[in-house]
């Protein structure tokens, strides 16, 4: 917000479960600690968690980013998008 007054947007995205090397490290390492085969944490979690049902790719983040590095985002400011398929914590 501090920076509106310059003409300045100051936004943030926050990825969900991404198809990843970083995300098949996080499924491998939790599926060891809970006894799962590589690659069936994300497809639990996804299942579990996901509303839309899948997990995201990529090219899901890079939209958002690409969005909001153009000029249709010029009135978008202090936001912090999330782009994770709609993930429910219970």
């Amino acid at each position: 917000m501090e920076m509106a007054q310059y003409g300045i947007t100051v936004n943030a995205y926050a990825p969900g479960i991404v198809g990843t090397a970083m995300w098949d490290l996080i499924d491998e390492e939790l599926g060891k600690r809970q006894g799962r085969e590589k690659g069936e944490t994300m497809k639990k979690y996804t299942r579990d968690l996901v509303a839309l049902g899948r997990t995201s790719v990529p090219e899901d983040v890079s939209a958002l980013v690409s969005f909001l590095a153009g000029p249709d985002s010029a009135y978008v400011t202090g936001q912090t998008l999330v782009v994770d398929g709609g993930i429910v914590f219970t």
